[in-house]
């Protein structure tokens, strides 16, 4: 099976307010496995970086101005990406940029079942937690310390371990495969033999507050002398 974990960079939040993608950036994977096949590429806006966006990329004007624009690298990066599965944070998002500059050039948009979405995915995962890049790589404890400004190609590949960590850390094929008799056998793949999870750096802070204890002795009180939460191992 094959996937790209993709990332886009943009001037701005909408293609229809004439905003577009300034950069590109996706990783090859072969059944959950990085080959080391990669795409990154920056492209012309034809329009001025706004202040916001030169923040967050750190991507001047001046700077993509010397770049090809999309309709030169638009079948370059079609290529690319083939018929494969699109792993993508926030999917929606980059999909209606992608298409937008597809059928500016009059080519075929990717179909929305294509994409797989890693942000949905975290938040089915992890309800009510941040499921930002930034949070999954401190969740799953990949370094992220070169991720001073967005970049796409960067982003990909950290949103390639955080997907892999989603998928079930690293082992995430069960196949099925025939013995030489012909009988069926289960046989698991898993590339996770060499990985460990690090030490934390500091240890989490304490979120029982004084209030809270004095809650909870003040229930176990009304309890009674009688209740299990008094009672001694073997008493």
């Amino acid at each position: 099976m094959r996937e790209i974990v993709l990332d886009t960079e943009t001037t701005g939040l909408d293609p229809f307010d004439g905003h577009r993608i300034v950069e590109i950036g996706g990783v090859e994977l072969l059944n959950h496995m990085p080959t080391g096949r990669f795409y990154h590429q920056y492209i012309n806006p034809m329009r001025d970086m706004p202040a916001e966006a030169f923040a967050v990329h750190g991507l001047s004007s001046e700077r993509l101005s010397k770049e090809p624009v999309f309709a030169a690298i638009a079948e370059e990066f079609v290529a690319f990406i083939g018929d494969a599965t699109l792993v993508i944070h926030n999917a929606p998002f980059d999909m209606k940029f992608i298409n937008a500059e597809l059928r500016a050039l009059g080519l075929d948009p990717l179909p929305a079942e294509r994409a797989r979405d890693t942000l949905a995915m975290a938040r089915k995962r992890f309800p009510g937690s941040p499921a930002g890049l930034d949070a999954l790589c401190r969740r799953f404890g990949i370094d992220n310390s070169a991720r001073e400004k967005h970049g796409a190609l960067l982003d990909s590949e950290l949103l390639a371990e955080v997907y892999l960590e989603l998928i079930g850390g690293r082992q995430p094929d069960l196949g099925v495969s025939l013995s030489p008799g012909g009988a069926t056998t289960q046989t698991v793949v898993s590339t996770a033999s060499a990985w460990r999870p690090g030490l934390r750096p500091a240890p989490l802070p304490p979120r029982l507050t004084e209030e809270d204890a004095a809650r909870h002795a003040a229930f176990v009180e009304s309890l009674g002398p009688d209740a299990l939460w008094w009672r001694t191992p073997g008493g």
